[in-house]
């Protein structure tokens, strides 16, 4: 006959430390989401200066309608455009034209702007989404009484950008958590 004997204390030791280690403690799970959070702010940081550097004329930030979110229920993350429920503060972007600097040239846009271009122009805080979506995605070619008004070419630049930096991040996570991870183990078999 065999006889083993076993060392209980070592066991529990055992078993304490690889219970650190399960996503279901909260110490390690609290640990796993501040990383999770700090990549994440990372991520948003690049991509809202990726966004920036694509668009050359942003007059109204834009690029800020780049929002990150944190899962409760999950450990995970998502970096989107901002999708609000309702509208922002309102704000108006004056721009010079060179008929209001010169009364007295010759030729030029001489036609009043309408309420309509008024409003479309004072958006401000969330309602850079809607402007963000619109060069992401593109439009159709709008007529007005006027004319053509043309249409504006989708780039998709979002999507290709965000999964790249997700990668990125996704990966730069794995190696810290791993770290993290085995930094508790050790603490934990001592």
């Amino acid at each position: 006959m065999v006889e083993v004997e076993v060392n209980q204390q070592a066991v529990d030791r055992q078993l304490k430390a690889l219970s650190a280690l399960m996503v279901d403690n909260p110490e390690a799970r609290k640990r796993i989401r501040s990383q999770i959070r700090e990549q994440i702010k990372i991520v948003r940081k690049n991509l809202s200066n990726d966004v920036r550097q694509t668009m050359k004329e942003d007059p109204r930030k834009a690029y800020r309608a780049v929002k990150s979110t944190i899962y409760r229920r999950i450990l995970g993350a998502n970096v989107s455009i901002l999708n609000p429920k309702r509208a922002g503060a309102r704000y108006q972007l004056i721009r010079n034209r060179k008929l209001d600097l010169n009364p007295h040239q010759r030729g030029g846009n001489r036609r009043e702007r309408s309420e309509r271009t008024n409003a479309v122009d004072s958006y401000f805080g969330k309602d850079r989404a809607f402007i963000l979506r619109f060069v992401n995605s593109g439009t159709q070619t709008r007529d007005t009484r006027f004319g053509n008004r043309g249409s504006i070419a989708g780039r998709n630049f979002f999507g290709s950008m965000a999964a790249w930096q997700m990668d990125a991040a996704a990966e730069k996570l794995g190696k810290i958590i791993e770290e993290e991870l085995a930094a508790a183990y050790a603490n934990e078999i001592k």
